[in-house]
C-alpha cells in the first residue's frame, strides 16, 4: 500500500474563520470528554494547535508529533493552545511545538503494548501516512478498557464537498490539499474490527468554508440549526470508543453437565459367625 505524505497544508488553514472556530469547538469537545477518563497514561498525536489533554488528570501526559512534521509558527491574531506546560513554562508562551516531549511515526508508537490509558487523535488519522496502521498501533498501547477520541473531518458536510471541488479545480482553497476525509461511519468500522467498542460521538461545525469573517459571522445561525435538523452533517466528528479485551469467559447461566445415573452399588451380606452355645440371632415375625 502506498503511503501518502503528511498533510503540512492544515495548519496555515487553521488562520482562517473556519480554523479558529474548528479550533475553539475541538478544545471545548476535548475538555469535555477526556476531563472524566482516569488512569496514569495519556498520549496526544498531532495538531499541536489544540490542548486535547488539558482537562485530564492524568500525571503523566505527551504530545507527539509525526516525525516529518517541520512545525509551524501562527500568526500573532491567531490563539494557539499550547500542550501541558514544560519545565514550568507557562501556557500562554508556548508555541505550538515547544510543548512537544517526542516525535515518532505515528505507524510505529515507541510505546509497550497496552501502556497507555487514553489516546487522543485530533485529526491524527489525517495527518498519518497510514491511517489503518496508526489505528492498530493505537489499539496495541492501549490497557484494556483504555479510550481513544478521535477528531475527523466529516466528507458528507460543506466542507467536504469544498475539499471535493478543489480537487477537480473549481476551486482554489481545500481544507486538506493531500489528504482524504474519513467518513465516520466508515471509522466506526473500522474501530469494529479492532475490537474497539464505540462509546459516543458527535459532529459540529456547520457553516460553510468562508475566508471572509464577516460573512462567517452572519452564518452562524446554521451552527444552531445544523444540531437541531441535520447534525450528522457536521464538518468535524468526535468518536470515542473503548478497548474491549474478549477473554474467555462464560455468558449467562451455566447448564449442568447430563450424567448417566451410575448403578446403587451392591450391599455386601455380613455373615455372622456364631460360636457354639451362643444364642441365634432374634428376628422379626410378621404376628396375625
Amino acid at each position: 500500500m502506498t503511503k501518502v505524505e503528511p498533510i503540512i497544508e492544515l495548519h496555515p488553514w487553521l488562520a482562517l474563520p473556519a480554523g479558529r472556530a474548528l479550533l475553539e469547538w475541538e478544545q471545548a469537545q476535548m475538555d469535555r470528554m477526556v476531563a472524566d477518563v482516569f488512569g496514569f497514561h495519556a498520549l496526544q498525536l498531532g495538531l499541536p494547535e489544540v490542548d486535547a489533554l488539558r482537562a485530564n488528570r492524568m500525571p503523566h501526559r505527551w504530545l507527539a508529533l509525526d516525525a516529518a512534521y517541520q512545525g509551524w509558527v501562527p500568526p500573532a491574531d491567531v490563539p494557539v493552545a499550547s500542550s501541558p506546560a514544560v519545565g514550568g513554562a507557562p501556557a500562554d508562551a508556548l508555541q505550538p511545538t515547544e510543548g512537544v516531549h517526542l516525535r515518532c511515526d505515528f505507524e510505529s508508537l515507541p510505546f509497550p503494548s497496552a501502556s497507555l490509558d487514553l489516546v487522543v487523535l485530533p485529526h491524527g488519522l489525517e495527518l498519518a501516512r497510514d491511517p489503518h496502521d496508526t489505528l492498530r498501533e493505537v489499539e496495541r498501547v492501549l490497557v484494556p478498557e483504555g479510550r481513544v477520541v478521535i477528531a475527523g473531518f466529516n466528507p458528507a458536510s460543506l466542507w467536504g464537498m469544498r475539499q471535493r471541488m478543489g480537487r477537480w479545480g473549481m476551486g482554489q482553497t481545500m481544507v486538506l490539499p493531500q489528504g482524504e476525509f474519513i467518513a465516520y461511519w466508515r471509522l466506526r468500522d473500522w474501530l469494529r474490527l479492532l475490537d474497539l467498542e464505540v462509546e459516543g460521538g458527535s459532529f459540529g461545525c456547520y457553516r460553510p468554508m468562508l475566508r471572509n469573517p464577516a460573512w462567517w459571522s452572519r452564518f452562524e445561525w446554521m451552527e444552531r440549526m445544523g444540531e437541531r435538523w441535520w447534525p450528522v452533517l457536521g464538518s468535524v466528528y468526535f468518536v470515542v470508543a473503548v478497548k474491549r479485551v474478549r477473554g474467555m469467559r462464560l455468558v449467562g447461566k451455566l447448564k449442568r453437565a447430563k450424567v448417566a445415573p451410575q448403578a446403587a452399588p451392591a450391599v455386601v451380606a455380613n455373615r455372622h459367625v456364631q460360636s457354639v452355645g451362643a444364642p441365634a440371632p432374634a428376628t422379626q415375625t410378621d404376628s396375625k
